[in-house]
This record gives structure tokens, sequence and C-alpha cells, in this order.
């Protein structure tokens, strides 16, 4: 049943960080982050008119409505005097700047996090990769939601302070790569904190057969050279040869029977096999 989960720990950990990784891969490199919309409310007919309609990225802005339809410029370049934007619109593309660089590192720690992930998941004897993958895979997603959060509170706080009127209407809403990094931010977490139990459930396992170093005995000669070692279990598992155990019971038998002769006491003859 262990052997099973930690199987399963394996496997889920795996694909986690695989789909948080093209998750958030695709999300830097889109263009659909955040709609938005301007336009002037006519008050004959109370119609509206579209000024401007864009999507947006990290890297790149495209226009799908208004005078600057069809066009794509790259984000560093979208403030150039021929490119009429709002002011509104002009302010959050310029504050949702301070975010870019957070799924930027995010992506660089997930990709770290899967490889260092797989290499464990090979040699599985190399336990402290689990956890390293795990914490990096944990910071990819912090880092990722740092960006979520400053992305979503500098265009709430544009919103906010932009200044009310009856005849201008502004809407935005956020587009599927947002989603996706959102997505990517809870799949990288799962992957982080599945990893991070399959090094323990892995380190329990190393620990349940690691001998106790109660089961250390020591050799029977105390005039060997050896005497202050002991053997492994791997040692003394292999078994001796009969001239090992001989040997040992001739020691034994001379330490614990004394000799049945009486000796004068000027005459010293050690029993000592040393």
């Amino acid at each position: 049943m262990s052997h099973c989960s930690s199987r399963a720990l394996t496997l889920l950990s795996s694909v986690f960080g695989a789909c948080g990784l093209l998750l958030v891969g695709i999300a830097v490199s889109t263009d659909y982050w955040l709609y938005m919309e301007e336009g002037t409310v006519l008050p004959q007919n109370q119609t509206t008119e579209v000024k401007m309609a864009l999507h947006a990225g990290l890297w790149r802005v495209c226009f799908f409505a208004g005078r600057e339809k069809g066009r794509c410029v790259a984000s560093e370049y979208f403030l150039e005097p021929e490119i009429n934007l709002v002011t509104n619109t002009e302010n959050i593309l310029k504050t949702v700047r301070t975010a870019t660089p957070f799924p930027m590192v995010s992506l660089f720690l997930v990709f770290t996090a899967f490889v260092i992930s797989n290499i464990g998941h090979i040699r599985p004897q190399r336990t402290i990769l689990a956890f390293v993958s795990g914490i990096f895979f944990i910071l990819s997603g912090l880092s990722l939601v740092v960006g979520l959060v400053l992305y979503i509170s500098s265009i709430n706080d544009e919103v906010m302070n932009r200044p009310s009127s009856s005849e201008q209407y502004f809407h935005y809403r956020y587009g599927w790569s947002f989603a996706f990094a959102a997505s990517s931010f809870l799949l990288k977490e799962g992957a982080g904190v599945m990893s991070v139990y399959l090094f323990t459930k892995r380190y329990a396992e190393e620990e349940m057969y690691r001998p106790h170093p109660a089961f250390y005995r020591p050799r029977l000669s105390d005039c060997s050279d050896y005497s202050g070692q002991f053997l492994q279990p791997e040692a003394w598992r292999r078994g001796r040869s009969p001239s090992d155990i001989s040997s040992d019971v001739s020691i034994q038998m001379t330490q614990n029977y004394p000799p049945a002769i009486k000796y004068p006491d000027h005459l010293h003859i050690s029993t000592s096999p040393c």
C-alpha cells in the first residue's frame, strides 16, 4: 500500500508540474491577459461609439476596434505618439508593467523544479531531490501569485481613480491568458506539496529499513587490532567460515576455564591467545 501511494504521488506530482509549466508558459507568451474597451455615449439615442478596444499581454498590445484596429505593437512601444490612446487605458498599460517580472521568475523556477523533480523520479534513492523540487514548485507559485496580485491591484487603482462621466464609458475584463496563469498557480502549489510529502514518505521508509545501532555486535577477541570496531550487519550476514568459528570457541574456552594445573609463582605462563 505504501509503495502504491508513493507511485501515485510520483505520478501526480509529475503531471501537476508539467501542466503548471505548460500553462504558465502559454500565459506568459500570449496577449490575452486583459481586454479593454473605451468609447462615448451618444446623448441623442443613448447609443455607444467605440473609440478603442484592445487585448493586452505582458509583451504586446493588439487593437481590434477603433482607429488602430488590426495593429499590434510591443508593449515597450505602445506609448508612441502616432498611437492615440485614451488616458485611462494608457495609465493602466503603464502600471501593469510592474507585474511583468514575477511571471517570468515563476516560469524559470517551475522549469527548474520540473527538471529536478524528474531527475529525482529517475533516481529515487536521492531522496533530497524530491524536497528541493517541492520547494522550487512552491516558490514558483508564490512568485506568480505576487505578480497576479500586483496586476489586479494596478488595474483596480486606475479604474477607481478614473473620473466618472455620463458621456464616456470604460469596460475591462480578464482574458484566458490570465486564467491560465491563475490555474498554473494552483497546479504548481499542488505539485510542490506532493513533492514534499513524497520526500517525507521516502525518508520514513529509509529510516524504517535502516538497522538500529543496537543490532551492531562487537568482535569476540579483545586483543584484535580491530577490537574497537563493530561489524556491520552486511558483514556478519554473509556467514563465517568453520575456521573462524572454531577459533572463537577456543578463545572463549581459554578465557572462561582456568588451567587445571597449578603452576609455581615464579613461573609466568600466559594463557591469553594473544
